[in-house]
């Protein structure tokens, strides 16, 4: 590795993740899981999850980056040259999620711009579906959503001047810019938002406990899962951060870090977006239930009827929310680019301007494709294949490659060296038998619901995905690599 290829320090590794692992995931999907997961008592699965889950793989994952300091194939290819067929499926995968995910941001950008005139209107349902995101109705394919297109193309010139520098002076300077500024700025909105009248109302409803469904597996399943997306696990994030780390780095220091923060930060809104959702009930006497939504519905249909009734404040508010948004989707969207580009970059000894140049032009082109009239949709669909099939899958094949293949006990030393906490037989047992069985058995009861509920366009757009990947993999596999 060389030395241009290195964070300047812990603190620049520590900006990058929190970025990576902060998403528009933390701020729209966490409240919705936590509420209708049995509300106060989710926290009990919730903390059992990262501390048998969370904590444990991103460990793994920073021992393994560290350790090898390569791309991801070249680690897969050094453990077994078969291995490095599972390493281009996963870097695609994630490749996928950043090209979908560039969309996602692009209908923030578009209602950032719009929250300085409100121009959503009174009907902001219409306006996402007619301006932004688009419907199911796949007769409306046929046509772009211009704001949307226009957004993408901004969005993706902007990654791209980013990432085309060394990790420190691109990612790094960047992270260590805009992930206090996004602390700061939710910060404000959920102390105001906890000020606000029925604010009581929200957090009641978010927190009042269900124990009965501690019982049921699927509240266990909801809390597992939440904890692998919110922390970007297994997806090659860590492991290619944590190989530009200096030497003496404390791994396991850095863990609870990166954890704690976006613990803290997805809590923390949580309890905002309800007392905001208790604002609006008590204020426009709308039952809760009929607010309380997550993903889309909840930040650029909910929330902008809330803003047009909040008067000066909301004029304030709008504007900060979705700056806030396009922040923490910035920084994901650079952790998600980040694993295709470095092992792009070494298997075919392209520098690294010339691989973020290639591959935002083709993530570019395929993010527009994504700008239809059926916009919405076609992410949901690929959203849910991604991470249900794809990524989970080979989360389990990793923590069975780590462990079982390559000893876990070789990556023992490089941990214990400089951490103040220590790891052993506890950990190697959680990585070994218990992770492994978690991630399969989540992995199938996904498929099954996935596949379930499908619509033959759905199983189309799934399979189109499944042939690019392998045939993919299977190219990238037999390209000499330029490392060697």
């Amino acid at each position: 590795m060389s030395q241009k290829n290195q964070w300047d320090s812990s603190r620049a590794f520590i900006f990058a993740m929190i970025g990576a692992a902060v998403g528009l995931g933390n701020i729209w999907r966490f409240s919705y899981v936590l509420y209708s997961n049995g509300g106060g008592s989710f926290f009990i699965p919730y903390l059992i999850a990262i501390v048998i889950m969370g904590i444990p793989f991103l460990i793994l994952e920073y021992a393994v980056g560290f350790s090898f300091k390569e791309s991801f194939s070249t680690i897969m290819r050094k453990i077994n040259p078969k291995l490095e067929y599972v390493a281009w499926m996963l870097v695609l995968f994630v490749f996928i999620v950043t090209i979908y995910y560039m969309v996602i941001l692009s209908w923030d950008l578009v209602y950032l711009a719009s929250s300085f005139t409100f121009s959503w209107g009174a009907d902001a349902a219409h306006y996402f579906v007619n301006n932004v995101g688009g419907s199911s109705n796949l007769s409306n394919a046929s046509f772009l959503l211009i704001p949307t297109t226009i957004g993408v193309i901004i969005l993706w010139i902007v990654l791209w001047f980013i990432a085309h520098r060394n990790v420190d002076k691109g990612i790094g300077r960047v992270s260590k810019i805009i992930i206090p500024a996004l602390f700061v700025i939710m910060g404000f909105i959920i102390v105001y938002a906890l000020t606000l009248p029925g604010a009581n109302v929200g957090i009641a409803t978010l927190l009042t406990p269900d124990w009965s469904k501690l019982v049921d597996v699927n509240i266990w399943l909801a809390a597992f899962s939440q904890i692998i997306f919110s922390l970007s696990m297994g997806q090659a994030i860590a492991l290619t951060y944590a190989s530009y780390l200096p030497e003496n780095s404390k791994l396991i220091n850095n863990v609870f870090i990166v954890v704690a923060s976006n613990s803290l930060f997805e809590v923390c809104t949580a309890f905002g977006v309800f007392s905001i959702l208790g604002y609006m009930s008590v204020t426009n006497g709308t039952p809760m239930v009929q607010l309380i939504t997550e993903g889309t519905g909840l930040i650029f249909i909910v929330f902008p009827m809330i803003f047009n009734i909040m008067g000066p404040i909301g004029r304030i508010l709008a504007p900060l929310l979705f700056l806030a948004i396009l922040f923490a989707g910035v920084t994901s969207a650079l952790g998600f680019l980040e694993p295709m580009l470095n092992t792009t970059s070494h298997k075919l000894g392209w520098s690294r301007k010339k691989t973020a140049t290639v591959l935002s032009l083709i993530g570019c082109v395929f993010s527009l494709l994504l700008t239809s009239g059926i916009s919405s949709y076609l992410v949901g669909i690929i959203d849910s294949f991604v991470n249900e099939f794809g990524i989970l899958l080979l989360i389990a094949v990793q923590c069975i490659i780590f462990t079982w293949i390559y000893s876990v006990e070789n990556f023992l030393d490089v941990l214990n060296g400089k951490s103040a906490i220590n790891v052993g037989r506890t950990w190697k047992f959680i990585l070994k038998y218990m992770l492994p069985c978690v991630l399969i058995i989540m992995w199938v009861i996904g498929i099954i619901r996935l596949f379930s509920t499908a619509k033959q366009f759905e199983i189309i757009i799934d399979l189109i995905i499944i042939v690019m990947v392998v045939v993919f993999a299977y190219v990238m596999m037999k390209i000499k690599p330029a490392d060697g």
